[in-house]
């Protein structure tokens, strides 16, 4: 209903103005509906257990990767005294060499799905921020064998859409990083993150924070690429610190492969890793 002169806004039902659920006294309502929305539908869709996956939006899939490597070299040689253009070279190789990892999250979503949703069971079902990237590759892998994926993005001043793989009828859009945070973890048996930016990072610390303080708990942290972080964070300079303590360090765990990460997991949580 309209509002008008002869029914002004006053008379259209609450849970009918959009305009009135947009005030700001209501956001503890929007917070509510947004949580209990994505709860209702993933039971309704029988997930019963997840597994996260975080990386880089910016990493491409290898071959993509190349051609972008070879579209800077040739503009780098254009214009042969531009040390931006250089630096893009650079950013470029490292970026083709990162790319790898698009095929370990593809071939890990690919492992999990075709290995635990059978007989109609959702279980370990891969969910991600739903962007591009590695978790555009961790929703392929799902995708490739017919089994369903998770996909949470959230509203951003810069205009994101879903990567074509997630589930249709699980892909949701979150206006609260706070509620799309919980999902994340609310049925999660464990995270696994690819090299990534200040997203991935922000999951991965909010996480171990959480196992850290005890606030979640049996939830397996894998790091995909040892040389990645270990040259990202000095973890043993943390403990030297006295920042955290050495029993931390066990809150982690590495892995190459996605065979390997799913071996970790598996053995984690008592499922056959194959």
């Amino acid at each position: 209903m309209d509002p008008s002169p002869r029914n002004p806004s006053s008379y259209i039902p609450a849970d009918r103005d959009p305009e009135f659920l947009q005030r700001e006294e209501l956001r503890s309502i929007r917070i509510g509906l947004e949580l209990l929305k994505a709860e209702l539908i993933q039971r309704e869709q029988g997930i019963r257990s997840t597994i996260v996956v975080f990386g880089s939006a910016r990493l491409q899939e290898p071959a993509a990767a190349a051609r972008t490597l070879r579209l800077a070299e040739e503009e780098a040689a254009r214009y042969p005294a531009d040390r931006m253009r250089e630096q893009q070279v650079e950013i470029a190789r490292r970026q083709l060499t990162l790319s790898k990892y698009y095929d370990v999250a593809r071939e890990f979503g690919r492992l999990v799905s075709s290995t635990c949703q059978i007989e109609g069971r959702c279980d370990y079902v891969i969910v991600t921020g739903g962007g591009p990237g590695i978790m555009e590759a961790a929703n392929r892998g799902a995708s490739d064998v017919n089994a369903k994926s998770i996909g949470l993005n959230i509203t951003l001043p810069h205009e994101q859409h879903p990567n074509p793989y997630i589930t249709p009828e699980l892909s949701f859009q979150f206006r609260y990083f706070a509620i799309r945070k919980m999902h994340f973890l609310i049925r999660a048996k464990a995270l696994v993150a690819f090299p990534g930016g200040y997203g991935t990072l922000d999951e991965l610390f909010e996480t171990l924070t959480l196992l850290q303080s005890g606030k979640t708990e049996n939830v397996m942290v894998v790091l995909v690429g040892r040389d990645f972080w270990e040259r990202l964070i000095n973890w043993q300079w943390l403990v030297e610190n006295g920042l955290i303590g050495q029993e931390d360090l066990q809150l982690f765990h590495y892995a190459e492969t996605a065979q390997e990460a799913w071996a970790l997991i598996g053995r984690h949580n008592g499922v056959p890793s194959s």
